[in-house]
């Protein structure tokens, strides 16, 4: 279980220097985007000299790396490990997504003009930025790195 901001280096920052803040994130999960509406926060917080700003940031870029890293250390792990699932869960999860996606797609925009609704077009740009580059890129970075 992912541990709360409370319990992070940040979560100790906030609570010795933003209270307020603090207070009011303290039970969020750290990866589950809240460290960039905790950056607003502070960004507004008068009380915070711009060097204390500046500390934050790094903590928070410090707790991003470490949630990268440990997406990295669970597809290494998937990738070592001897059950076959593993190694093809990933990939095959995002082609059947891919696919499914496009049937979605291409079925609700046959009529006399194929054109997709803006949403889909939003939505494709979207998935395919963070599954590919998530995927591809970062799986790139990990052999790169060894």
């Amino acid at each position: 279980m992912a541990s709360k901001l409370k319990d992070t280096k940040v979560g100790e920052w906030l609570k010795d220097k933003a209270p307020a803040v603090f207070d009011m994130v303290k039970d969020a999960l750290p990866d589950q985007g809240v460290l960039g509406v905790i950056k607003n926060l502070i960004d507004k917080e008068p009380g915070l000299t711009p060097e204390q700003k500046m500390e934050f940031d790094k903590l928070k870029f410090e707790q991003e790396i470490n949630a990268q890293n440990n997406v990295s250390r669970r597809w290494e792990a998937d990738m070592s490990s001897d059950a076959k699932i593993a190694k093809v869960i990933r990939p095959a999860t995002m082609i059947a997504l891919m696919v499914f996606f496009m049937v979605v797609m291409v079925w609700d925009g046959l009529d006399e003009t194929f054109m997709p609704r803006e949403s889909y077009i939003s939505l494709l740009e979207i998935l395919m930025l963070t599954v590919f580059g998530a995927y591809f890129a970062g799986r790139t970075i990990e052999k790169t790195r060894k």
